[in-house]
């Protein structure tokens, strides 16, 4: 019944979908409550309630339901949907949500502890958290782990491991991992020095919304250096 309800909320049957994990979540599956949970806190085949999500996250996540612990811990870390913004209780959420295997928590756990955000700074922790979001292929983390191998926190300076971990980011189309490839090839870090592949890499990040691409690029042009 369960894979009949998740079937009916991909095809945006929501009713039927709200219907059967309803029945589901009362018998105590705790799947179904995690996204009968969502569907309240979206208004999915239902009425908007706040109230509800959250008591539905919660029962899920006392039985450990991976993503009601990832689910709960983003209304922690925001203080959505009337839950306390706690950043403690966010990255212990997280952690939870990261050993069980959900790739986005791997992320969100090793951005707080990169930042000392709900717990005490600690970059070889987050590179490490970075290094199994990215097995994962979460682009984010791919990225930022590239970040700390091109400065050095947490790992050792590597700039070949910098460019693979850019060029997958760049490869998914993640503008940040964009920026970043073209500065390596801007500044011939992890590869051959190459102005034209760095440009590429700059317009394509502009083009997907880059605050910084944009301005480079917008600088490049009024200069006449460029066409765009």
């Amino acid at each position: 019944m369960l894979q009949q309800a998740h079937n009916a909320y991909n095809s945006k049957d929501f009713r039927a979908a709200f219907e059967l994990y309803t029945q589901l979540a009362n018998e105590g599956n705790a799947d179904a409550m995690t996204s009968l949970g969502y569907m309240y806190q979206n208004a999915q085949g239902c009425e908007m309630d706040d109230a509800k999500a959250v008591a539905l996250y919660e029962r899920a996540a006392e039985l450990k339901q991976p993503y009601a612990l990832f689910n709960l811990a983003i209304l922690y870390m925001n203080g959505l949907c009337g839950v306390t913004h706690d950043q403690f209780r966010a990255h212990e959420l997280f952690m939870e949500a990261a050993i069980r295997e959900v790739p986005r928590a791997m992320y969100e756990v090793a951005l707080m502890l990169e930042r000392g955000l709900g717990c005490l700074q600690n970059f070889s922790e987050a590179a490490f958290w970075y290094e199994e979001g990215a097995k994962r292929g979460n682009l984010e983390c791919f990225n930022n782990l590239g970040v700390l191998y091109k400065e050095g926190h947490g790992v050792s300076v590597d700039e070949k491991r910098c460019f693979i971990c850019f060029s997958r980011a760049a490869e998914g189309g993640l503008a940040e991992g964009l920026y970043n490839l073209g500065l390596l090839y801007d500044q011939g870090i992890g590869c051959e020095q190459d102005h034209d592949m760095a440009l590429e890499q700059c317009r394509k990040a502009a083009f997907k919304g880059h605050a910084k691409a944009k301005e480079i690029i917008r600088g490049l042009q009024e200069e006449g250096k460029i066409v765009f």
